[in-house]
């Protein structure tokens, strides 16, 4: 993993301390409940970052590949729709790869802001984005942007709307319920007037969403595993990361993907002075990914108060990007 440092000063940034929010509590919340799991949204330390950045390049994950392929052949239309002089706000920015088509074809924005989890990781993205263009005035939110979160007015120039981006289909990770209850958030940060492009995966064969999560090389499997490194070296615990098998099941109701940590031996584990049993079989639930329709994901955004204006899939019917509107 290179290790680059860009100049601080390129990135207008915000930090609101989102690891403070509690990792051990969540974790431990979450290893006491019943069916036992940890949240996904800690997926995202410098390494499980560069590990998902690694798996959007696999041949069996479709998502990422996809989702690029219909945003070029369909920027023009994107570019029309977000409009002149907008705040671009991308969530969950990662290695800001999918954001470059949209940049390239917006050369007005007034800003480009990114909202990241993983501090790191965020600059690092939003700092190489700066340099590559320098004509853009690029900030940075260290928020979980699954909570409350305030994003600043550019500091330049007033914008006529914003516009959320939020590609990967990472809106499929949250229960129906929370999904509202997310893009609602996102609905009130974007004001009237403003704009959502969003990334949604279909429902397909299960075989290729076998294939998609339990890759060949083994890279999901190190991502999800590295959650329980992370709690060793962040919490003091005592997992034997080598007792627990990576699995990804699609469940037909309600069509989703989990993802899950299965304890391979009966086994006790510590965390800071709390111990959970494990019996042989039993696993930690880590992921959900949600599957869709186009017409559910278009009720589903409705009721959060978008309204659907464009929706376009690749030939093959695996993913699906939409625009929407608030009025």
């Amino acid at each position: 993993m290179d290790n680059v440092h860009y100049p601080e000063a390129l990135v207008a940034f915000v930090d609101l301390d989102p690891e403070i929010e509690d990792f051990r509590a969540s974790v431990i919340d979450g290893l006491s409940q019943p069916r036992k799991t940890l949240p996904c949204k800690f997926f995202y330390d410098e390494r499980g970052s560069w590990l998902f950045d690694r798996i959007c390049t696999l041949d069996e994950y479709y998502p990422t590949r996809t989702e690029i392929c219909i945003l070029e052949e369909r920027i023009r239309e994107i570019a029309e729709l977000i409009g002149r002089r907008a705040h671009l706000i991308e969530l969950g920015s990662g290695a800001s790869v999918k954001i470059r088509s949209l940049l390239n074809a917006l050369p007005d924005l007034v800003q480009y802001t990114a909202v990241d989890i993983s501090r790191e990781h965020l600059l690092k993205s939003a700092e190489a984005l700066a340099l590559d263009y320098p004509a853009l005035n690029v900030a940075a939110v260290c928020a979980d942007y699954t909570g409350a979160f305030d994003v600043p007015k550019p500091s330049h120039y007033p914008a006529a709307h914003r516009v959320a981006f939020f590609p990967g289909s990472t809106v499929g990770n949250f229960s129906h319920e929370e999904a509202v209850g997310f893009l609602e958030r996102i609905a009130g940060i974007l004001g009237s007037g403003g704009g959502l492009l969003i990334g949604a995966d279909l429902k397909k064969d299960r075989d290729v969403l076998h294939a998609a999560y339990n890759d060949a090389a083994g890279v999901t499997a190190a991502f999800n595993l590295n959650l329980l490194h992370r709690i060793n070296d962040e919490l003091g615990g005592d997992f034997d990361v080598d007792a627990f098998e990576h699995t990804a099941v699609y469940v037909d109701d309600p069509g989703r993907i989990e993802m899950r940590l299965v304890s391979s031996r009966k086994q006790t584990v510590s965390i800071d002075g709390c111990c959970f049993e494990f019996a042989r079989g039993e696993y930690i639930h880590t992921e959900n990914s949600h599957k869709f329709s186009p017409e559910e994901f278009r009720e589903l955004c409705a009721r959060a108060g978008f309204t659907p204006v464009a929706c376009w899939t690749d030939p093959d019917q695996l993913f699906s990007v939409h625009y929407f509107s608030i009025e």
